[in-house]
């Protein structure tokens, strides 16, 4: 039996479509939590996080919540933002790393989503398929791969990384 080389350079971490097989709720165990952080929402939130392979929340969707004035208060406090999946609570992503808020912002919003760098990712519950689908090992649909000249960028919905962390983050 052949094994498929991973498409994407090191520290992605590649993994099996086997994550987003059917389970009892779309491709997670879950529905997303009741109360997502920076007011998302969570009906919108379901479908992608859980129901959806291709699609994303509308392009620019992200600064419509209360991400940017939020986001810029813990990142001021604590000097990043934690992200966590929306329907476990897990840690997913902690950015900015290695460049500023603003910066964060200013490359988000030139490509529509929130988008993360290799170094920003929490690659204990996150991993990339072949096709650059972006999954979390629950069966969260988090986004896409879509590398640029600077190396992988993480395209992140930012309803599928809105949950609040539980006990076991």
């Amino acid at each position: 039996m052949f094994k498929s080389k991973p498409k994407y350079k090191a520290p992605c971490v590649m993994g099996a479509e086997s994550i987003m097989s059917k389970k009892a709720h779309g491709t997670s165990d879950t529905p997303v939590q009741d109360n997502l952080r920076w007011n998302c929402d969570k009906t919108n939130a379901d479908k992608i996080c859980n129901f959806n392979r291709h699609y994303a929340e509308s392009s620019g969707y992200w600064t419509t919540t209360k991400f940017l004035e939020e986001g810029r208060k813990e990142y001021d406090e604590k000097g990043e933002i934690n992200f966590y999946d929306s329907n476990t609570g897990k840690l997913l992503f902690v950015a900015p790393k290695g460049r500023s808020f603003d910066d964060f912002v200013k490359e988000s919003r030139a490509h529509g989503w929130p988008s993360f760098r290799d170094e920003e990712v929490v690659w204990d519950d996150v991993r990339c398929l072949p096709n650059g689908e972006t999954v979390s090992l629950a069966g969260t649909h988090l986004g896409h791969n879509l590398p640029d000249s600077s190396g992988s960028r993480y395209c992140i919905n930012l309803i599928c990384v809105a949950g609040e962390p539980t006990e076991e983050s």
